[in-house]
């Protein structure tokens, strides 16, 4: 995610500049043969083209953000559910004997494992180191091992929070309590798996593209009559403004990718660490720190 105050000019040529290059060469064609062979360009009228098209990359917009802000809003939801299952299992499980103390650890333990193993998922990454530091090879291994890691963590969570019901660890009350934590963090899981697996429909993600490529193609045509040999600068000029809009919600559409657009998940797992590592009394890492203003 960008957390610059302002987005850097470069950053937004280098998403375009593909179609922003050969948009400027056809400009130029269309220019040089305007001079070259003059022929009246009939009018176009740029100005409903440009509107419908202003209007339809507006909603595409809106929609992808609205798929991004509800990203951040089950990840605010995660975070505060891993510290409430975490304050509860200190809370709840006992102090003596020993192996409640060893649960305690392990249900927190097992929760940033979670995290870490659906940041991956979701990401696609095929390589999750993070629970094995964090657990034996043997429990992480049963967990990574399944076809979904994060809903393996979290069934092992729960078979050793009803184990501790059934040693008279906690009551009724306590487990259910603590059962109810996890339905969130399920519920959370299932919205961002909903997320990331639901596309936008396919009008949304092909005729905003084809519009607007075809608005660019006809830009010079409309232009040049006017501009004369400035059609190429205020061509392309425009046809930027457009094709940036469009790249806004290609970059926000799936707000679990990998790149500098999406959500930090980085920094939100190594926030759930910090939080349920000190809960616990152990060591916690350092806060997840941007690189040139963006945080991952």
């Amino acid at each position: 995610m960008i957390i610059s105050n302002s987005p850097r000019l470069s950053r937004i040529v280098f998403d375009v500049w593909r179609p922003l290059t050969t948009l400027f060469v056809w400009d130029v064609a269309v220019t040089v043969f305007h001079v070259l062979v003059p022929y009246k360009v009939p009018a176009l009228p740029l100005t409903i083209f440009g509107t419908v098209l202003a209007l339809f990359l507006g909603f595409r917009d809106n929609s992808a953000y609205q798929r991004w802000w509800e990203g951040r809003q089950l990840w605010g939801a995660m975070i505060n559910a891993s510290r409430n299952l975490a304050r509860a299992a200190i809370a709840f499980l006992p102090d003596d004997p020993s192996r409640a103390v060893d649960l305690k650890r392990t249900i927190v333990l097992r929760q940033i494992a979670y995290v870490h193993a659906l940041r991956c998922q979701l990401r696609r990454l095929s390589d999750c180191r993070e629970p094995y530091g964090l657990l034996s090879r043997e429990e992480a291994d049963e967990a990574m091992a399944r076809a979904n890691p994060a809903n393996g963590f979290l069934d092992g969570t729960a078979k050793r929070i009803a184990q501790a019901h059934a040693d008279g660890w906690i009551d009724t009350i306590q487990q259910t309590q603590m059962e109810r934590i996890l339905v969130d963090i399920a519920n959370a899981q299932g919205g961002m798996e909903r997320l990331k697996n639901t596309p936008l429909p396919m009008q949304y993600r092909f005729f905003p593209a084809f519009f607007t490529r075809l608005f660019c193609v006809l830009l010079p045509i409309g232009l040049v009559e006017t501009l004369g040999w400035a059609t190429p600068f205020g061509s392309t000029l425009a046809g930027l403004m457009f094709l940036a809009a469009h790249k806004i919600a290609d970059d926000l559409v799936d707000p679990f990718n990998n790149t500098m657009h999406d959500l930090p998940m980085d920094a939100m797992c190594r926030t759930i660490e910090i939080d349920l590592k000190q809960a616990i009394g152990d060591e916690a890492p350092r806060p997840w720190q941007p690189v040139n203003g963006v945080l991952t």
